[in-house]
Order: structure tokens, then sequence, then C-alpha cells
């Protein structure tokens, strides 16, 4: 019996948040080269029915919703696990989803088809060691938490991966041992390496109106600290200039709409969250792609999947200097670096790129050919080389 490679959230799917991305395009990336992988979540409209206890654990492809809604490819399955509403709304510690998924489908029906897990779950990582079960951990934030000594250096316990050496230090003095910790970037989907000139040029002819010359493009959260303020500032210095923001849900949209009108920028426009392939395009259809993330504690950790995204689209770049993207600096991948928190550099560096940086159907080829190691396929290559050959997932043959 083929054991499957099990990546867990304890979230319902889908919802527009980078880190479910993350995992949905691990899990994707995985099955694509060719384990028999299984994205496993909390069901969202689960039911008292026998059969939601009796057989919880369903693999299936996933429905076209969800397919299209990260992009995944038909090698991956998944399985929603069924959480009562009431137990959902009751919220007490032996109802709690964390529970019932720790004390009863981990022991009863994940063990006997598992041959690892993969989460940024810890209570999932905790459940699959004290059954036996080989786990990576994906832990991306500064967090004050303990980790446990009996967990840890369990030989079970394979490796813990994060994006970021702050983070990777904050690890280390809560106790995780620094052998088994590794920083890797995040990735992008390989889908965004596909060229979309019809779709990209319809993009245009929409949004390029009233004499804009040019269109700059912002995807990610809507985020203060993203630095999505800061460009509205600098939007009102360049009316030549439309900004598009795409991303974030519909609160965020709604407030952030409110908040251009009253600084009067009306080279403004928020699209709110796309589907993958339409991302895709309107990232090649822009004249250049903004990252102004502010500085600060969030600037020390971040590993945006975005910076990835622009790198295959081939659009020119304008980048702020924050830590964690230094490394590229030199790789010549990034049209214009300015400091970030400051909107009359900001605002300088995008004149000068629309300038030195022409709009090329096609993308510039550099970026293009350099973002190819960061796909989500090397990503996981390299985190399974960590793993002990005898607990690794058996590619399907």
């Amino acid at each position: 019996m083929i054991k499957h490679y099990i990546f867990f959230t304890r979230n319902t799917l889908p919802q527009p948040r980078a880190d479910l991305v993350q995992v949905a395009n691990c899990a994707n990336a995985a099955a694509n080269l060719g384990y028999s992988t299984v994205l496993t979540y909390l069901g969202q409209d689960a039911r008292l029915r026998p059969i939601d206890w009796l057989q919880p654990f369903s693999p299936q492809l996933p429905d076209p919703a969800l397919k299209q809604f990260y992009n995944l490819h038909d090698q991956l399955k998944v399985a929603a696990l069924p959480i009562p509403k009431l137990c959902s709304h009751l919220r007490t510690k032996l109802t709690h989803p964390s529970t019932i998924v720790s004390k009863y489908y981990v022991p009863l029906h994940l063990r006997p088809v598992t041959q690892i897990v993969h989460t940024r779950d810890w209570n999932f990582v905790k459940a699959a060691i004290s059954c036996r079960i080989p786990a990576i951990y994906e832990h991306h934030h500064h967090e004050d938490k303990q980790f446990e000594p009996e967990i840890v250096h369990h030989p079970l316990f394979q490796i813990a991966v994060t994006v970021a050496d702050p983070v990777r230090e904050s690890m280390i003095q809560h106790g995780m041992p620094p052998e088994k910790i590794v920083k890797l970037h995040n990735g992008f989907n390989r889908s965004f390496l596909v060229r979309h000139s019809a779709a990209a040029e319809q993009w245009r002819q929409q949004l390029l109106v009233n004499n804009y010359s040019y269109m700059a493009v912002y995807s990610g959260g809507l985020n203060p600290f993203k630095g999505v303020n800061l460009l509205i500032e600098v939007a009102k210095s360049l009316p030549h200039v439309l900004f598009v923001f795409a991303g974030g849900n519909q609160t965020q949209v709604a407030a952030y709409r409110q908040l251009a009108a009253e600084h009067q920028a009306s080279n403004v426009k928020f699209l709110g969250y796309l589907l993958h392939d339409q991302l895709a395009s309107l990232l090649q259809a822009a004249d250049l792609l903004v990252h102004p993330h502010l500085s600060g504690e969030e600037a020390t950790f971040t590993s945006p999947l975005k910076f990835f995204d622009y790198m295959a689209s081939g659009t020119p770049i304008v980048a702020t200097e924050i830590p964690p993207l230094m490394e590229f600096k030199n790789a010549g991948v990034v049209a214009g670096w300015c400091e970030p928190d400051q909107p009359l550099q900001l605002a300088d560096c995008i004149r000068r790129v629309l300038q030195t940086h022409p709009r090329k159907s096609e993308g510039y080829a550099n970026s293009i050919q350099f973002v190819q190691r960061f796909s989500w396929e090397n990503r996981i290559a390299t985190v399974l080389s960590y793993v002990e050959d005898s607990l690794k997932p058996a590619p399907i043959t």
C-alpha cells in the first residue's frame, strides 16, 4: 500500500491568504514531483453523518473552484476533514478542531496511510510524532513559544523550515536544535512563466484610460507594513501613472478605496483578490511592478510570494531595500532599489525605471531565467533532501 505525503492546515480552503497559498503550492509541487500527496484541511460545512466519522479521510481530486483558486495541477489530491459546526462554535478544549484532529483523526485515520507530514501547525506535528509519523515543520514568523524537547529531539522530527535568519535565531532561542533548521525562500508556481500576451493586452486596454501613460502594479496583502499606504502617497506625485493593486479581502479593498478617495489619489485602482491566471497576465501587462515594503519587524522575516511571481513575469521591478531581499541586489533582477519608508525616493525610482526599462511584451529574459531556481518543486526537493532516506515518501511508479 502506498502511503501519502500529507500536507495539513488547520483552516478551511480556499481563502485568499498568503500562508494558505504557500501550503497549497507546496503540496501541489510535491505531487508534481511524483509523490502521492494529499492536501488535508478542515471541512467548510461538515454535517454529523455517520460516514463523516467512519471514513473521514477520503482523498479525491480537488473540485474545479479549489483547483482554479490555487492553480493546482492534476496530480494533487485533497481531503477535507469534517468538523461539526457545533464543535466550531463551542470552542471548548475537547471540542476544539485541533483536539479533534490530534486526538481522533491523526491516530485513527491518518496514521495507517501516512508516510510523512508537512505542516505549519505545531499541534499537528506533536500529534504526528506521538503516533510515530515522521514530520516536517514550517515556521515563518516570530512566536513566543517554547518547543518541547521531547518533540524536537525525537528522531522522527526531521526538519524545521523557515524563510528568514532572524526567525531561525528566534527558534534556536526557544529550543529548536540548530542542526534541525533550514532556511529556504518561498517559491513560485511555474504557471507564472507562461506568457499571456493577449490577456495582458486586454488588461492594458481596460485599465490604461484617461490618458495614463504607464501602469504600475502592486500584488499582495493590503497592509500598511507592506507599503500600501506609502504607495498611495506616491501615486499622488505621479499622476501620469496608474497604480493598480491586486489582493486583499473585500473589507480591506473597501477601506483602501475610501482612503485613496480621502487623499484624492484618483490614479489608484483596487481590483481585489485575483485568481492566479488573472494575476499572471496582469503582472505581464504592467510597465513596472512595485515592492514597497516598509522597514520594521515584519521586514526582517518576510519572504514575499509576490517577489518571485514578479520575477517570473519578466516585468521590471522597483523594490525597497529590506533585509530578506538584499541577497538579490547583485543579481540584476530588480530594475530599481530605494530605501524603505521614503516616498520621495520611491517616486524618483519609479520615474527612473520607467525611462530606463521600457516594457517588453516578452518580458526581460534575465529575470525569467533567474527565478526558475525558486520554483516550489525545487523547494520541496531541497526540503526532502534533509529527510532520512528510510522515511522519505516513495514516488509513484
